[in-house]
């Protein structure tokens, strides 16, 4: 079968990986003159099944409330007439219930681990490198009322036999050495020694190299203008280089894809949410993270990344808005300097953003569409690189007739009554 897939980000070029392994001819379109230069460029470089959790749950509307009035916040929001964000709003609010919440969490990590277990298989059937590391990850409480808020994660984590450890402040720094001069800021983490790192963008270029030797096309520099359809079909794709046709067509275009397919009749609920990052060079190893720490106070995950430091967080409701600003960078330096003081350049480093393309439940989109030749592998948001290679094998099973190895029934777009 010949594949198009449009978009060449980290999900888009695991989706073509997994199909040209199931045997299809795959050809993959995208805007950038190479792989992984939008969201996958810079993000915060974990791959985190057991932080996996929708943004939408109990009590969130009053705390984003909260958030908003902090000087480092890790929310912000500027009200836009902007009907898709108003009606995405509306829908976010309707999952910050304790049914939902667990319901969409239990579907993210079902797919985050299974990712993290494809990834593993990849990695030790390919030998891809990307400055990976297998060492956990650390969230890390400033006080009590966040460690006892734990307790709603960790019942999932346990439904799901996720293996986690609650850690005291000795044995978080014993865990990561970096903190020692912190300590006494922090009251102890959750640990989730499954979760692992890694750059995404170095894994999606690498990933694309290898996809190409195995004989995936990629149109770069290529824009995408329509898409092309009679009756429950599509016939093409039009682009910058032509009208593009094949035997089936992927959607992997992020917070681009809504855009992309409204006028088929589908209305993906899916906005983008502008998050920042910080990329440093390490200055003292022994004050360095080993892996990764979650910030809990200002959702911002540092990382170690080779001899790099990538600090990234922030949600930012602003459109399509690529601005960088200022207070968004004081935010993310404040958190690195806080917890693990001199260890990077953080003066000299690379500040950057980008688009995450979120669900208002969190979960992404996976799967059939209302037009027989038309899926969709996107919305992923904070967790496209966590459940890239699951979501593209995923696909690449229904797309080839066979059953995937978890449920995947509701990860479609049917899901929202489309």
């Amino acid at each position: 079968m010949k594949v198009l897939v449009l978009g060449g980000g980290v999900v888009g070029v695991t989706s073509a990986w997994y199909l040209a392994q199931a045997g299809h001819e795959v050809t993959v379109v995208d805007r950038q003159p190479e792989a992984g230069m939008e969201t996958s460029f810079a993000n915060a470089g974990q791959v985190s099944p057991g932080y996996s959790a929708p943004w939408a749950g109990p009590g969130v509307p009053f705390k984003s409330i909260r958030w908003l009035m902090m000087a480092h916040r890790p929310f912000v929001f500027w009200p836009l007439p902007d009907p898709h964000l108003w009606k995405w709003l509306w829908q976010m609010l309707e999952n910050c219930t304790t049914p939902a919440y667990d319901r969409n969490k239990g579907r993210m990590v079902r797919l985050a681990e299974y990712s993290r277990d494809v990834l593993g298989d990849l990695r030790k059937e390919t030998g891809i490198t990307y400055d990976d590391r297998q060492q956990g990850t650390l969230q890390v409480f400033r006080t009590q009322k966040q460690l006892d808020g734990a307790a709603l994660d960790i019942a999932v984590l346990k439904q799901y036999q996720v293996p986690y450890e609650v850690l005291d402040r000795d044995a978080c720094v014993k865990a990561e050495p970096g903190l020692a001069d912190a300590a006494h800021k922090i009251v102890g983490g959750l640990r989730l020694p499954g979760d692992e790192t890694g750059d995404a963008f170095k894994f999606t270029q690498t990933l694309a190299s290898m996809a190409a030797k195995a004989g995936v096309t990629f149109l770069y520099n290529t824009k995408i203008k329509q898409i092309l359809a009679d009756g429950g079909r599509i016939t093409g794709v039009e682009t910058s280089g032509g009208v593009l046709t094949a035997d089936s067509y992927v959607l992997s275009l992020g917070s681009f894809s809504p855009g992309v397919v409204r006028p088929l009749g589908l209305d993906l609920p899916i906005y983008p949410v502008k998050g920042y990052s910080l990329t440093a060079a390490i200055t003292d190893a022994a004050r360095a993270p080993v892996s990764t720490i979650m910030d809990e106070t200002f959702k911002i995950g540092i990382t170690r990344l080779g001899d790099r430091v990538r600090v990234g967080g922030t949600a930012e409701l602003a459109g399509f808005s690529r601005r960088l600003r200022a207070p968004r960078r004081e935010t993310l330096e404040h958190s690195v300097t806080d917890l693990f003081a001199n260890c990077c350049d953080v003066p000299g480093a690379t500040f950057w953003t980008g688009l995450r393309p979120m669900t208002p439940d969190g979960t992404p989109i996976i799967g059939r569409t209302g037009y027989e030749n038309l899926f969709l592998n996107t919305g992923h948001g904070t967790l496209g690189w966590t459940m890239a290679c699951g979501s593209g094998r995923v696909l690449a099973d229904i797309m080839s007739g066979k059953k995937p190895d978890i449920a995947y029934e509701d990860l479609n777009v049917f899901r929202y009554g489309q």
